[in-house]
């Protein structure tokens, strides 16, 4: 698996990052990982857009999903004519969501465009991954999401605070995405977001074999985020910047 981090700004755009993207590859299978605000113009840096085989949105917050409003325009108008309609994996009620996000009736909304395929907790296939889906601590209904494929194995928090869940998906995990949207010491909402140690913490608990932090909100201080961390989790950790490339290989290379 090759995955490309295109947004990993937290809760709006940062001045140097989109909101949440992330491009996963696996045997020319292309899935993005949310599709946050101002993503698709990055994504095109990285891609083509019309070379996206399948959609996932963790939860419905903007910063997850609202350039799929953007994506729906390109590939319903796009120059050569409608482009076929791909899989768009969410929560519950996601099309009437993104078709509202529009101003669109909900009957058809986007789906003549999107191929909108509700989730659950359990096991499925995502075009060449199978894919292990829970509900995260997390306002709205929210997913994390583990992903395997040829004896490698990927995890994705999503936006979530401290639970269990997010630990069973990332169990010896050889890279985990983790969200690290606080600072410790601070009067920081509850089951919303993790700071950078308890970050660190879940990546411990789950033995998984490399951290990323993401959704690195603009006013905190990026390099406190790595230090905190650090204070939980000994092994790589990395601050997720967009056009960073991760080769995700199994622990035997495969």
């Amino acid at each position: 698996m090759r995955l490309t981090i295109i947004g990993s700004s937290g809760s709006f755009p940062g001045p140097d990052s989109p909101a949440s993207c992330y491009l996963l590859e696996a045997d020319g299978f292309r899935m993005l990982l949310d599709l946050g605000n101002g993503a698709l113009g990055a994504l095109q840096r990285y891609a083509d857009m019309y070379d996206i085989d399948a959609i996932y949105l963790s939860h419905l917050h903007a910063d997850h999903c609202l350039d799929l409003c953007s994506y729906w325009v390109a590939r319903t108008y796009a120059v050569t004519g409608p482009k076929p309609p791909i899989p768009v994996y969410g929560p519950p009620g996601v099309a009437d969501r993104m078709a509202q996000a529009y101003g669109l009736p909900t009957d058809p909304g986007m789906r003549t465009t999107f191929d909108f395929r509700e989730i659950a907790p359990g096991t499925q296939r995502i075009g060449v991954f199978t894919a292990e889906l829970d509900h995260v601590n997390h306002p709205v209904t929210a997913f994390g999401i583990r992903l395997e494929h040829n004896g490698a194995t990927f995890a994705y928090s999503g936006d979530t605070g401290s639970c269990d869940e997010i630990v069973r998906l990332a169990r010896d995990a050889d890279l985990f995405l983790c969200e690290s949207s606080f600072h410790d010491h601070q009067e920081n909402p509850k089951d919303i977001h993790l700071t950078g140690s308890e970050a660190g913490e879940h990546a411990r608990r789950a033995n998984a074999r490399r951290l990323v932090l993401t959704h690195l909100v603009p006013w905190n201080d990026d390099d406190r985020t790595l230090a905190e961390a650090r204070t939980t989790y000994a092994g790589p950790i990395d601050l997720a910047r967009p056009g960073a490339v991760y080769e995700v290989t199994g622990p035997t290379g495969g």
